[in-house]
């Protein structure tokens, strides 16, 4: 894959990604938990699909029947950012569980700093100090205004970001001693955990027809097929690229909710939502022009 094929194919998953929000606006009956088990369950589905056709079937159950501790760990993460993303969309608004999940970079930065000892340049703490303020605001604003709901939606999508981050670093850290670096089967491990965890809570299920019909498409175009995208769009672009590229969601997800669902986003929200994307968006491009290759020297 060329690099240019690359920014697109990842610009793509961004705007495949960014439709959870208005797509859980349209459902009739289907609330919170019983939400996360049927996107969860069509995740699964068309992963086995997926992964099924990209790796065969044998080699799919080998690899997640052979895949070790990291393997599974990954999966336990993926459940947690599946779970608690669906869960937090339907307490708070689209903007602000979009804007707490662009911190992942940053929490994975701190992880990292402290578990494999990864030095951390002086812009990246000054972005987590910033963030970090940008996100206290949306916390104070729900606290004095919004209501419970709002903050414990907050609350809970902060869950992604963190799982996020330990998910990398897991994944990081195996990859010093694993040889086999396949972790696409973690999804499918995180989809059916998510499934099967929520389906006790979300029952006796009272989802229409048309809210299955709504769900299987999220977990089949918003998440499933995006995520095997970003993995190979990933191959070939720096990590700087794929977290800026990555910020996008933030963006397409809070149009899509505005113009798709009448969801204006609060000024606490704008506000807030600006500080952290300006702080992660000035960290990651930092860090791309430090690793651009400088240009070669002149011939005599």
């Amino acid at each position: 894959m060329t690099h240019r094929r690359a920014v697109f194919v990842m610009v793509l998953v961004t705007l495949l990604w960014s439709t959870a929000g208005v797509v859980t606006r349209q459902l009739e009956a289907a609330r919170s938990f019983e939400v996360t088990f049927w996107r969860s369950l069509f995740t699964a589905v068309g992963l086995v699909v997926l992964l099924g056709w990209l790796r065969g079937p044998q080699a799919l159950i080998e690899r997640i029947r052979t895949g070790g501790k990291v393997l599974w760990a990954s999966g336990l993460c993926w459940s947690v950012m599946f779970t608690a993303f669906m869960v937090a969309i339907t307490l708070t608004t689209v903007a602000n569980v979009l804007v707490v999940m662009a911190t992942a970079p940053l929490f994975t930065a701190l992880l990292s700093r402290f578990l494999l000892n990864h030095r951390l340049p002086a812009r990246t703490w000054a972005a987590i100090l910033v963030a970090g303020g940008g996100i206290a605001w949306m916390f104070g604003a729900d606290i004095s205004g919004a209501g419970g709901s709002h903050l414990l939606g907050t609350g809970i999508a902060m869950g992604v970001p963190i799982a996020g981050a330990i998910n990398w670093t897991l994944i990081q850290h195996a990859s010093r001693s694993e040889a086999s670096s396949d972790m696409l089967p973690a999804l499918l491990i995180g989809a059916l955990i998510s499934a099967a965890v929520t389906l006790p809570v979300a029952w006796p299920l009272q989802a229409s027809a048309a809210d299955i019909g709504w769900l299987s498409l999220l977990g089949v175009t918003q998440l499933a097929i995006p995520c095997v995208m970003a993995v190979t769009a990933a191959r070939t672009l720096a990590a700087p690229e794929v977290a800026l590229l990555a910020l996008l969601e933030v963006l397409f997800g809070v149009a899509w909710a505005w113009l798709g669902a009448g969801e204006k986003p609060s000024n606490a929200a704008m506000l807030g939502g600006a500080i952290v994307l300006g702080a992660l968006a000035s960290n990651e491009l930092f860090a791309l022009l430090r690793r651009s290759p400088a240009p070669a020297p002149a011939s005599v």
